[in-house]
């Protein structure tokens, strides 16, 4: 079965255009901006501008929700104004989100409120659960004939990808729209900064003397079409979904194996899958975070299975911090963007190599290149691995 990529949005701190994001990556510009933190202190973060009561205004949402519900509404609803998916009796449509923080950032305030004996509003704990900000996205946006979550951390939105592929070619449903949705809060901050691997400065990804990551927020969703879909909803194809892996080395609960065990498997069970070789991979759009850990279990992974021709490749989490959760939807919709342009998008702060595989990522803005074939990373805790190959029509 051919599965059609026929829409992407992307909401982040590049934009919440895809044009805009286009343009801030090709220009070089970082949403990445240095801030002070109640709470915290100093903090580099990649925040999406739009406050909740814009959003809330902007996008006509009712309900009052969480952050994280909130830029996944925005997403969608961008999606739709994009491309037609009109309710369809005949087409059987699902929703798989994904979601590592859920509604997390509504609850903060309220318990903060109640830890300092403010009246604080015991409904929005309601909002917690990653489950509950799927319902809500969906409840302001389409009536879903599936609805589904998936939580695996910074792989989620694409193993919701995946999952999606997986149930279409079950002709389980006809048509979805999957991606991911993640807000930033002081927990999840402070949670990356008691694993040490918080950069104070900007983030450097594949560099010799990185330090960590940035955190960023913002949603990202894809639609996925059957044949049958198009057909009736004549929608006009970007890429076809070629490929996908997850994989798992469950080497460690937060860090990837040294080997890149885990990411070597994904990588290749999704060559595999598209009956490709890895020459036919034009350029990789890496999951690149800026840690010590990743970045080196990343690129021992990639000379593995490309040796030593190793595609085009970089992360373009510099530019949107790590959106967590969402950062497979972004990521998937920059890649497209990529392919359908021919152009490669840089790698912002590198200068050094690292010593033990070498490898440079993409320095500067190019356009007009062939490109058929690119692959796009995202790695979670526990070593659990996800690689998508998007493809040419």
């Amino acid at each position: 079965m051919t599965i059609f990529v026929t829409g992407h949005s992307i909401i982040s701190a590049i934009g919440t255009k895809t044009a805009e994001v286009h343009q801030n990556l090709k220009s070089e510009i970082s949403g990445i901006k240095s801030m002070t933190v109640d709470g915290i202190g100093e903090c580099n973060l990649a925040l999406v501008s739009t406050t909740n009561e814009e959003l809330k205004e902007k996008y006509t949402i009712k309900g009052d929700y969480s952050r994280t519900a909130l830029l996944g509404i925005a997403s969608l609803k961008n999606l739709i104004n994009n491309c037609s998916l009109n309710s369809n009796k005949s087409l059987k449509t699902g929703f798989i989100s994904g979601t590592s923080v859920g509604g997390i950032d509504a609850t903060e305030q309220e318990y903060l409120k109640h830890l300092r004996g403010q009246e604080y509003n015991k409904e929005q704990f309601l909002n917690h659960s990653s489950g509950t900000v799927t319902d809500q996205i969906a409840r302001e946006t389409f009536p879903f004939d599936i609805t589904n979550t998936i939580s695996t951390a910074c792989s989620s939105a694409s193993n919701a990808i995946l999952l999606a592929a997986k149930m279409m070619r079950m002709g389980l449903i006809d048509r979805a729209v999957v991606g991911g949705s993640d807000s930033l809060s002081n927990f999840t901050i402070n949670g990356f900064k008691s694993l040490m691997i918080y950069d104070q400065n900007l983030c450097c990804p594949f560099d010799k003397n990185r330090k960590g990551l940035n955190l960023g927020e913002g949603a990202g969703y894809l639609l996925l079409e059957t044949e049958k879909s198009i057909t009736q909803t004549q929608n006009q194809p970007l890429a076809l979904l070629s490929g996908w892996c997850n994989a798992s080395d469950a080497y460690h609960q937060t860090a990837s194996s040294p080997s890149g065990e885990g990411a070597q498997l994904a990588m290749q069970g999704a060559l595999k899958m598209a009956q490709l070789k890895a020459e036919d991979i034009s350029y990789i759009n890496a999951h690149g975070t800026g840690t010590q850990n990743n970045d080196l279990s990343e690129s021992t992974a990639i000379k593995a299975v490309f040796g030593n021709s190793t595609p085009d490749f970089s992360s373009t989490k510099s530019y949107t911090g790590h959106t967590l959760a969402a950062s497979g939807g972004i990521e998937s919709g920059i890649a497209i963007m990529a392919l359908n342009k021919g152009c490669l998008y840089p790698n912002l702060h590198f200068k050094t190599k690292i010593k033990e595989t070498g490898l440079t990522p993409i320095l500067t803005y190019s356009e007009g290149k062939a490109m058929q074939h690119i692959l796009s990373n995202a790695f979670g805790f526990g070593g659990n691995s996800t690689s998508l190959i998007f493809s040419k029509i």
